[in-house]
């Protein structure tokens, strides 16, 4: 039965750009006249290991100058730019080489390529005269691309090569008439809940600094105070500070206060967020001499101070409490510590966490990933994995040594282990997913893992698990063995042929202790896949596909949001033809795990590997979900990565916290789109459209990503139902593709909704939009 939903409607003119000032066919500075000094208005030279020499030169074929390439022997380099264009249009590219002595290793030589197109490119090898290069290619669904200029088209290339008077000439453009028809009847696989599972790393700011509540930096003293890389700065008599490493409270130094009768040394830490009037709570552990009469903990800010008083301190080290209560809101209150009398103190830690605290967890984003929902968290990692003793995170937190990041830059305080991951866990009421180390690792470690997180309590793990506070055992499911092994990267990084032994033993290890686990193995298309896949399947019951994204191809919007679709289609293609492949998958239904998934791009705002995410992210990984939806027959769990600051959906600063662009996606699509895919034909462009049905089968979820600047017309015809009554519209609003959350600031990003809408009247997708229109339906 056919019954026309719906109208998604006005006028559709396709086209990559909002308006005019965003119109773009044309090659900016595509003779190299505008620039000053060394800079070429409007491109970019990339040289790759200084090599190849690149700048602009007065031998010209118009004009006085043009874009210059040279290199004494092969090497890669370009000159590039960003080209914006008209998606389904065809386009004739012109422009001018000269080569001198060009020797290419694969025969092409010197030209011009689009980076996102397929085309067959033209290229000078010799010595040229100015030559004229033309080539026609059609966009497809891209509307950018970046432009380049190569010494060789296709590989490492020497000589030197002019490049000059480019321009782009469109041809034609398709009209396109977009119409689908959604049955309700033809349903595919459906989607795991688990596509919406989050990535927790010790790495930057996501989980301290981010996740855990603890706001001094350092506070077992991996760093010497006063150092540099020591976020605590020595103050008073310097030379009255002293470092013990003979005897250290924990890891390998604690620092020692002196005070006598000519001065003190005092130690404070600076940069630390208060919320107004709320308490501070936390301890100290401190031993002194006989002569140290008390020994003052000052937390300061703006003109006000609150002192805890420690009157004679003992002689061995002992835990005192900290208490404070804030004032106005500040971002930079400092805490000191400070000896009085004759002697010396030695401070072996310190804590201090805000009263709102939920079991050492931050309560402000606690709160924002209970809104998230994820239902599977993976920890800890992640490249830092593989060098991370499970061991060092558990026991007394103020013991657990601080390390170095085996992977990444600073300190792992080692406050957050296996229990606080399962805490995590149950306060959020999600299930974990625990990697474990191959790397530097071995299959006993692992072992010893899985049977502290899920042996008996009279197993050797067991007890030790309940000598740590936890009789019971949590029952781990989830567990990966390693992480991105196939990357020189990777600590422990090893052959293909090795690791498919090793991870056939640790998976035999850690069976052993739990038949019941589910194993996900190491992943990457390819050989490595194949290896796997054929040497692994009996030992594994998921495998890991990872994947990033960048701001490639010019900046467009349609070509940016598709990356993240296009990338999880590419992932689940490989993996069905995998299983056409490999005689050893033969009844096995091995599905992907994609555990790492995003965009990775622009400045480290929040810490390291900290960026920054904007309204046309939150549109692709829309996209993406939408993806997911199209592939629920292979891909059975993913995991956004990062979940807080590090290329996270969250973002935090010393007080507050706030959904970036992209976590209001993934909050809005958890809570509204549905769970059974329905097939959906027609001509979709130049939208990304995707439908699901709830698991009852009684609402209907069309989810449409617009990633064009103008709004589109969409027919909706649907078979084998009808609509019931009005429908409601979410959306994901901002005021331009460019805009981003702040913490602490109002949120240019939103979700917005619901809107009532009514089946056969005309609905609005507006430009650059993220849209959910729900109906009760009869079926």
């Amino acid at each position: 039965m056919k019954n026309l939903l719906l109208l998604i409607a006005t006028v559709l003119a396709i086209s990559s750009c909002r308006g005019s000032e965003r119109q773009g066919t044309l090659i900016p500075n595509p003779s190299a006249e505008e620039g000053s000094g060394s800079t070429v208005a409007g491109w970019n030279a990339e040289t790759r290991g200084g090599a190849m020499i690149a700048f602009y030169d007065y031998e010209a074929h118009e004009g006085i100058r043009s874009l210059m390439l040279q290199s004494d022997r092969p090497a890669g380099g370009r000159w590039m730019t960003r080209v914006q264009m008209k998606p389904w249009s065809e386009y004739k590219f012109t422009g001018w080489v000269k080569t001198e002595d060009l020797q290419a290793r694969n025969g092409k030589g010197a030209g011009f390529r689009f980076d996102a197109f397929d085309t067959e490119y033209t290229g000078l090898t010799g010595t040229n005269d100015w030559t004229k290069i033309e080539f026609v290619f059609k966009t497809g669904n891209d509307d950018s691309s970046v432009l380049s200029c190569l010494l060789g088209i296709d590989g490492p290339a020497s000589g030197r090569a002019w490049f000059d008077d480019m321009s782009l000439e469109l041809v034609s453009t398709g009209k396109i008439s977009t119409a689908v028809t959604i049955d309700l009847a033809d349903r595919k696989e459906p989607m795991s809940e688990y596509i919406y599972g989050q990535f927790i790393e010790h790495l930057g700011r996501c989980i301290y600094g981010g996740i855990w509540a603890e706001m001094l930096e350092d506070r077992k003293f991996w760093y010497v105070p006063g150092q540099r890389e020591s976020p605590w700065q020595v103050r008073g008599k310097r030379d009255l500070f002293s470092v013990d490493r003979v005897i250290p409270f924990t890891g390998d130094k604690t620092p020692v206060l002196g005070s006598d009768g000519s001065g003190t040394a005092i130690m404070q830490q600076s940069g630390l967020g208060l919320k107004p009037d709320l308490d501070y709570n936390g301890h100290i552990v401190l031993k002194a001499t006989a002569g140290i009469t008390a020994v003052k903990v000052t937390l300061s800010w703006a003109d006000q101070s609150q002192t805890v008083r420690i009157e004679k301190p003992a002689g061995s080290f002992t835990s005192y409490p900290l208490q404070f209560h804030s004032g106005e809101l500040t971002h930079n209150a400092s805490i000191a510590i400070e000896p009085e009398g004759n002697g010396k103190v030695w401070v072996g830690t310190s804590s201090l966490m805000p009263s709102d605290n939920i079991e050492g967890f931050r309560s402000d984003v606690i709160a924002l990933l209970k809104e998230l929902n994820a239902p599977v968290y993976r920890w800890p990692g992640g490249n830092f994995v593989s060098g991370y003793d499970w061991k060092d995170g558990i026991g007394d937190r103020d013991k657990r040594p601080p390390r170095k990041n085996p992977a990444w830059q600073g300190v792992e305080h080692n406050d957050v282990g296996i229990h606080e991951f399962m805490t995590f866990c149950e306060i959020l009421g999600t299930e974990p997913y625990i990697a474990v180390n191959a790397g530097l690792g071995d299959s006993r470690q692992a072992r010893e893992e899985v049977e502290y997180c899920n042996g008996a309590p009279e197993t050797p793990m067991g007890r030790l698990r309940a000598a740590n506070g936890h009789p019971a055992p949590w029952g781990v499911k989830w567990w990966s063995i390693g992480n991105e092994m196939y990357g020189e990267w990777q600590l422990g990084h090893m052959s293909t042929e090795d690791f498919v032994k090793k991870h056939n033993t640790f998976a035999e290890a850690m069976r052993s202790v739990d038949p019941g686990i589910k194993i996900i193995a190491v992943g990457e298309l390819g050989d490595w896949d194949r290896m796997v896949l054929a040497n692994c399947s009996g030992s594994m019951d998921l495998i890991s596909e990872h994947f990033y994204r960048q701001d490639w191809h010019g900046g467009g919007l349609m070509t940016h949001v598709k990356q993240i679709p296009d990338a999880i289609r590419e992932k689940a293609d490989a993996h069905r033809q995998y299983r056409q492949e490999i005689p050893q998958l033969k009844g096995k239904d091995i599905r992907i795990c994609m555990d790492e998934w995003n965009y990775w791009y622009g400045p480290h705002v929040y810490g390291e590997l900290g960026t920054r995410y904007f309204m046309r992210d939150a549109m692709g990984i829309a996209a993406g979900l939408n993806e997911y939806s199209r592939q629920s027959d292979i891909i059975f769990m993913a995991n956004y990565a990062q979940t807080v600051n590090v290329i996270g959906c969250i973002k935090t600063n010393t007080t507050s916290s706030v959904l970036d662009a992209t976590g209001q996606v993934l909050k809005l699509y958890r809570q509204q789109f549905g769970t059974i895919p329905v097939a959906i034909s027609g001509e979709t462009r130049p939208l990304d459209i995707a439908a699901t049905l709830d698991s009852d089968g009684k609402k209907l979820t069309v989810s449409v990503v617009n990633a064009t600047w103008d709004e589109v017309k969409l027919p909706v015809t649907l078979l084998n139902g009808t609509i019931a009554g009005e429908g409601e519209q979410w959306q994901v609003t901002a005021p331009d593709d460019m805009a981003a959350n702040e913490p602490g600031r109002p949120e240019n990003v939103k979700i917005s909704g619901p809107v009532r809408v009514s089946a056969g009247k005309a609905l609005t997708v507006g430009p650059a939009s993220i849209n959910l229109f729900v109906f009760n339906v009869n079926n």
